[in-house]
């Protein structure tokens, strides 16, 4: 490795910085969110687009060996065509490309490993408009969530992820002198890898869900396969073709990131999850098979992020139009296809108080149903809100929901300025007292009377006990309510957020400061980004001789 480039002194200060903001909490991001000419460049945003646009319909140049055949399964919500072509690869070939490649990175040691992770993330930031749009156009994604959340959100979580690493990796020395009376031992202290990692990716956010997991692994010493979905391959192909341009330049097997997609009903994510030589998963999909990871890919340490059902709780409010408004955009925000997204409303039957007087329940309920309907009212505006539905199956569940309450709010098509054939659908909103106790995936809400606020607390205790959650909200304006619902989130393992009615949304997690999930309920195994997450991708293994 002689004669290569010093990454790690080159981004030596940023992961100064990282390791900093993560014990502080505060606000910071190493990436500015805003896609502005003023911050990227006057041709940043044409640039990027002509990139994307230049893989469509042709060959990705990944630059990875596969079997000869190409595949091409990405659907654009957009209805736009994509046809890009990926090299298949076995998974015997995949996982002897990746076992071969790791001894030398497991010896290159936690600050080379550290430093070719940052340069993977400097040159995908320095590409980020080409990823924005690679994200956009397979997931549905409004183009600023596309570029905010795929892009510098993504890559703020992958650094955090890094940071955790080096810091749980340089925890201790690496060798020192024991002395005890007359012995005298050498001891050094080596990280092992665990081995082959696997990071299975989703359809809604290919990057944010699946960089943690990513660099976590690659900074630790594993080498990675990405397994993409099969409707967003590309935003991943981008990325791991970055990331094994960074490892040849840095004298490295570039064959420690590879790709791994799927031809139609090929099954290669369960087939490469019971691998002998697969040692870790991480996984953000469906329950059903996150559960089925977690029970049968028992060689692996597994991280999986799967449904849940997320609560608000209103009990009062100071400020009741500036809570429908703050509650109306979470709903809406990419069409409810976010892990975060709110969908049950627990509110007390005989109504609620608020600054403006006593609310009944369908007060609030209209109220919430009104401040959506302002914001779906011209389609034209509303898409950039809702972007488009990402799954069929979204369509079918909007469709079906219908049968289990009142329709406050009727779920609409909305016609897309720019993409003609886009899929897109204004949210729907019941009043129901059956049903709510599962995850309806998409933008699905439920507006459900409760006895009273304690009863609502009771309910919020059973569906996040049954079926897990990763946010929750409460509104109150009595101290000792807040407290309750923060002590039953405390106890059902969800993280909870109070009075929300400016700015931050339920639905957004930043980086160096959220927690995203916690580990502590059904709906995630694990927390995104703690120490927790990295520290068992590796192990500290020690020898000893006599000084």
């Amino acid at each position: 490795m002689g004669g290569m480039t010093d990454f790690f002194a080159t981004h030596e200060e940023v992961l100064n910085r990282a390791v900093q903001a993560i014990a502080e909490r505060g606000y910071w991001s190493a990436y500015p969110e805003s896609p502005s000419p003023k911050v990227y460049g006057e041709t940043a945003a044409a640039d990027g687009k002509a990139a994307f646009a230049a893989y469509l319909g042709g060959e990705f140049p990944l630059g990875q060996a596969g079997v000869g055949e190409r595949v091409a399964t990405e659907v654009s919500p957009f209805g736009v065509p994509l046809g890009i072509e990926y090299p298949r690869a076995e998974a015997d070939a995949l996982i002897a490309a990746a076992t071969a490649a790791l001894p030398a990175w497991r010896d290159a040691g936690p600050q080379v490993r550290a430093g070719v992770c940052l340069e993977i993330l400097a040159r995908l930031h320095r590409n980020v408009f080409e990823l924005a749009n690679a994200v956009h156009l397979t997931t549905g994604q409004p183009f600023v969530m596309a570029f905010q959340a795929g892009g510098p959100h993504a890559l703020d979580r992958a650094l955090e992820a890094v940071a955790y690493g080096y810091a749980e990796q340089t925890r201790q020395v690496g060798e020192v002198t024991w002395v005890k009376k007359a012995d005298t031992l050498h001891k050094t202290y080596r990280i092992a890898p665990r081995g082959v990692a696997l990071v299975i990716g989703c359809n809604t956010f290919p990057t944010w869900n699946s960089y943690p997991g990513f660099f976590a692994s690659l900074v630790t010493g594993n080498p990675v396969i990405v397994k993409p979905h099969p409707r967003a391959i590309a935003p991943l192909a981008i990325t791991v073709k970055i990331a094994r341009e960074v490892l040849a330049e840095a004298g490295l097997d570039p064959n420690l990131v590879q790709l791994a997609p799927e031809a139609p009903g090929e099954g290669l994510a369960a087939v490469l999850a019971i691998r002998p030589e697969v040692k870790i998963i991480d996984y953000t999909g469906s329950t059903q098979f996150g559960e089925w990871l977690e029970a049968s890919a028992t060689q692996a340490q597994v991280y999986t992020e799967k449904a849940g059902v997320n609560t608000i709780i209103i009990d009062s409010t100071d400020d009741f139009a500036g809570m429908c408004r703050n509650i109306a955009f979470s709903l809406t925000l990419y069409s409810g296809q976010m892990c975060t997204t709110p969908q049950n409303l627990l509110i007390p039957a005989v109504g609620i108080t608020t600054e403006a007087g006593p609310k009944s329940f369908d007060d609030v309920v209209t109220g919430i149903a009104d401040a959506v309907r302002g914001l779906t009212a011209d389609p034209a505006k509303a898409v950039e809100f809702t972007g488009a539905i990402v799954n069929p199956d979204v369509l079918t569940r909007l469709t079906s929901v219908t049968e289990l309450g009142e329709v406050v709010l009727a779920a609409q098509p909305l016609a897309h300025p720019a993409y003609p054939d886009a899929t897109c659908w204004s949210p729907t909103l019941i009043k129901s007292t059956t049903g709510y106790d599962e995850e309806w995936f998409g933008p699905i809400t439920f507006a459900i009377p409760t006895d009273s606020t304690q009863n609502s607390l009771e309910v919020f205790r059973r569906t996040v006990g049954d079926r897990g959650a990763i946010t929750a909200v409460v509104y109150s304006t009595d101290e000792q309510v807040l407290d309750a619902a923060e002590l039953a989130a405390l106890e059902v393992g969800v993280n909870i957020s109070a009075n929300l009615t400016g700015g931050v949304f339920v639905n957004q997690s930043a980086a160096f400061s959220d927690f995203h999930a916690t580990g502590a309920n059904r709906a995630a195994n694990s927390a995104l980004t703690d120490g927790a997450y990295v520290a068992n991708r590796f192990r500290v293994i020690t020898a000893r001789r006599p000084a």
